[in-house]
């Protein structure tokens, strides 16, 4: 038994850990070692994951096991009875014991799980669509509705990120529509879209003759809001005065109307949105401090489109469903080669540039089959209109506002892979057959050779190469007999 196991085992002497991962030094978990069991029960025995990066290896599960992960590993105590459900081909509900594990003889700092199936059986869940009004089921919108989940009960004041298209508002309603307050008013303002002049009053209130044009007393957007919610989109344009009475709101639960001393107790819950990170508006002095820290109690990030590809198609088939009742006009699905066009574009503009572009290209399609030739002239004029560099090292630069500046200077790059620009230009041939762009019904031992040695065994990245999602590989590889060992010899 080794150090790192015996450590294991002191901490939880009565099971074997099915699972145990450690962190690693650029702050990703790493898979250690997983029991026969919890392969079997995944469909992973034969694959040897030991060494994988834990979210590339179970990338459908609810709540994901880094997050759970990272829980324990902060607060050093065992999570217990947590329901963790694996989504995809093989999927199943299992309880898990999560255990900070402590630090191995290499200096990890590690955590095991334990799994067990729940007293009524391993029964499959069924695959999330569509949650709150939201569509999806890749792992960032899987923890997206855990965080609705936990937080709408909660009167605590919830910051949103994400960029601009990505969906906030219908996180904050669905916030607002699962709390108690879901019985009175759900109040949005854009700081952004209201002159600082007039954004005090708007939010605050106004007596009459408080100034130049005040001729009756106005309520403000907070009290049309008492004990529902107040959504504050765009927040991190708010004027620092603006600022500043919120901030005495927040402390004291009472406001007064501009030109009035009389205050007014108030019961808001506030929802905040933002495309800009808060803290480099904190560290720009654009943003109080004080504020920022009574705001961001709790978080929820929304990935951007790019970050989630394989929900585009879920997407696109609810938006044909909208607008085949909308127009009365029967478009059935997009062709292969149509879903991986928009799987391959950038999205920039994220679901609410999807919806639009869905909709011209649904209004003038006469057929029942959308092609990839009908979005042949919205690509060139994106590819020619924006003049940004919208490559995806630039759209995930952490240290770039998550808001696009628009335009920008530079290249420009609106496909991840640029040859799918074939599939719409004018003279398209028939595509190769050798190109891949959706679950292929046979794969086989040679072409999985070629693409791991091109892919140097990363298995997320040999996925990708064969155009399939990891599951699916996963399937041929047990269905093949092929191993990590197998491959590389």
């Amino acid at each position: 038994m080794s150090e790192s196991e015996l450590i294991i085992t002191q901490r939880v002497p009565s099971r074997t850990p099915d699972l145990l991962v450690s962190i690693s030094s650029d702050g990703s978990w790493m898979v250690r070692q997983i029991s026969h069991k919890l392969s079997q029960w995944l469909g992973l025995a034969g694959l040897e994951v030991s060494g994988c990066d834990l979210r590339e290896t179970f990338t459908e599960v609810s709540p994901g096991l880094d997050y759970l992960a990272d829980e324990a590993d902060s607060s050093a105590e065992p999570l217990h009875e947590v329901t963790v459900d694996f989504f995809g081909a093989q999927g199943c509900r299992l309880l898990a014991d999560i255990f900070p594990g402590g630090v191995s003889a290499e200096g990890w700092r590690q955590v095991c799980f334990c799994f067990r199936l729940p007293p009524t059986g391993s029964a499959k869940p069924t695959e999330p669509v569509s949650r709150y009004g939201l569509i999806g089921r890749s792992p960032g919108m899987l923890e997206v509705f855990r965080k609705i989940g936990l937080y709408a009960a909660t009167d605590a004041s919830v910051v949103i990120t994400g960029e601009t298209g990505s969906g906030k508002e219908l996180v904050a309603q669905a916030l607002h529509k699962e709390s108690p307050r879901c019985n009175h008013a759900f109040v949005a303002v854009n700081c952004s879209a209201i002159s600082p002049e007039l954004l005090e009053s708007e939010l605050f209130g106004h007596e009459k003759g408080a100034f130049t044009g005040a001729v009756r007393t106005h309520k403000g957007r907070f009290e049309r809001a008492n004990h529902g919610t107040i959504f504050l989109d765009e927040i991190g344009d708010m004027p620092e005065q603006a600022q500043a009475k919120l901030l005495r709101v927040l402390e004291e639960g009472r406001l007064e109307r501009v030109g009035s001393e009389r205050p007014i107790n108030i019961d808001v819950r506030i929802v905040a949105a933002t495309n800009v990170p808060l803290e480099q508006a904190v560290q720009q002095e654009r943003f109080r401090v004080d504020l920022y820290h009574r705001l961001a109690v709790l978080r929820i990030h929304l990935p951007s489109l790019r970050q989630r590809s394989d929900d585009i198609p879920l997407l696109v088939n609810y938006f044909l469903g909208i607008f085949r009742r909308k127009y009365n006009h029967n478009v059935e699905r997009l062709t292969t080669e149509a879903m991986a066009l928009l799987q391959a574009y950038l999205w920039p503009g994220n679901v609410r540039e999807l919806r639009n572009v869905l909709e011209r290209v649904f209004i003038e399609t006469q057929s029942e089959v959308i092609g990839a030739r009908a979005f042949r002239e919205w690509v060139h004029e994106r590819q020619h209109f924006s003049p940004g560099d919208w490559s995806p090292d630039r759209l995930d630069d952490a240290s770039a506002s998550l808001a696009l500046p628009y335009p920008l200077a530079g290249e420009h790059l609106l496909l991840s892979h640029p040859e799918h620009l074939a599939l719409v230009a004018p003279d398209t041939a028939e595509r190769p057959a050798t190109r891949r762009t959706t679950q292929p019904v046979n794969l086989d031992a040679e072409s999985i050779r070629r693409a791991w040695n091109a892919a140097n065994g990363n298995l997320a990245a040999v996925a990708r190469l064969l155009g399939v999602h990891r599951a699916t590989l996963y399937r041929y590889l047990n269905k093949l007999g092929l191993t990590r060992s197998s491959l590389d010899s």
